[in-house]
């Protein structure tokens, strides 16, 4: 007993520490984040204690703030920053109509996940992890309709005119799909992001989520290695409060982005874009059709002016004419003369013979 009074008293004296040194990290006042969490919440939830120091992996020591009575006491102020970045990761994912899914196996956290993922309509995984529930999601979808089918058959009464065996046989697959499948059945993709409550228990769902590249964001406590995880919350794992605290915060994160879609805003700007194309093409209808009008005006101008053009081609045409054919006149008569006096040498030979004769 005395044990647990000393390291209450301590911790009381570290909450005291950590609450006047969390002026200088924290958010703006007016925020959004800064009105959903606050480092007093942190504290009365217990979202610093940690675990035994022979329990600690040195990789978690950038996030501890102290020791005390071999309890590691959580850095708040890297807490507070580090939610902060993983809240407005989430909020961004979901103004672009994306999902989140949350994942909580053990005992502390099965209440939390279900209750806050169920607020804001998420997949959430809060019994057993199926193995490829991410790497394998085809066989995965298959079972979902299998459940979905079952749904159908007892809403429809199916099951009560079957045989005592045969329903029995079918009730009991109902229950085991809807016990492991319950939150996953209205997941139509995979999602873009996954929220583990603790990933040391949860191993496998880390490593698929990190095979797909898909980002993760975990509570982190003393005793895990945050270096694979995308956005680390360092935190207590362990305590219910703690749990339902941090589960409410990526709830609200997920429920602010679904009441500002980015999408939306982008249908406004393509809407006023459209209507000031539609605009600007009534202006140019408009002056199309005054333009004609001037075209008319001007076409007899150019007329004009494009006439004088083949009339100065005919006379270049005209005096090219009468030059060939002067040479063709000159070409032709040195012929004739040529001819005229061979015609007169004949006549003179034929003259002389005749003499002779």
């Amino acid at each position: 007993m005395t044990t647990t009074k000393e390291t209450t008293n301590t911790l009381e004296t570290n909450k005291g520490e950590t609450t006047t040194t969390s002026n200088e990290t924290a958010p703006k006042k007016g925020s959004q984040f800064d009105s959903i969490v606050s480092m007093r919440d942190l504290l009365e939830c217990g979202v610093h204690f940690g675990h035994q120091t022979k329990r600690w992996n040195p990789k978690m020591k950038p996030y501890i703030f102290t020791s005390r009575n071999g309890i590691h006491v959580i850095d708040l102020q890297q807490t507070l920053k580090l939610l902060k970045n993983a809240y407005y990761f989430v909020y961004n994912v979901c103004r672009n109509n994306g999902s989140i899914m949350f994942v909580g196996t053990k005992k502390q956290a099965l209440e939390a996940i279900e209750d806050e993922a169920t607020k804001c309509s998420m997949p959430y995984v809060n019994h057993r992890w199926l193995g490829g529930t991410l790497t394998n999601n085809q066989t995965l979808v298959k079972s979902v309709q299998k459940l979905k089918k079952y749904e159908k058959m007892k809403d429809d009464g199916i099951f009560e005119t079957l045989g005592k065996k045969e329903s029995a046989k079918i009730l009991k697959k109902y229950e085991r799909l809807s016990y492991y499948l319950n939150g996953i059945k209205h997941m139509g993709s995979l999602p873009s992001a996954v929220f583990i409550v603790d990933i040391k228990k949860e191993h496998l769902a880390l490593k698929e989520a990190q095979r797909l590249n898909i980002p993760v964001i975990a509570l982190v406590d003393t005793n895990v290695n945050p270096e694979n995880i995308t956005y680390p919350i360092p935190a207590n794992d362990d305590a219910i409060r703690a749990i339902r605290l941090l589960c409410s915060v990526m709830r609200k994160a997920v429920t602010n982005g679904q009441e500002n879609p980015i999408v939306h805003q982008q249908n406004q700007d393509t809407e006023k874009k459209d209507s000031e194309k539609t605009s600007a093409a009534e202006t140019k209808k408009d002056g199309s059709k005054t333009s004609p009008d001037k075209k008319t005006n001007d076409t007899p101008s150019t007329s004009k002016k494009a006439t004088p053009a083949p009339s100065k081609e005919k006379e270049t045409t005209a005096n090219i004419a009468p030059d060939k054919a002067s040479t063709n006149k000159e070409e032709k008569a040195p012929k004739k003369e040529a001819s005229v006096k061979k015609a007169a040498t004949s006549e003179s030979k034929s003259s002389e013979k005749g003499d002779k004769s």
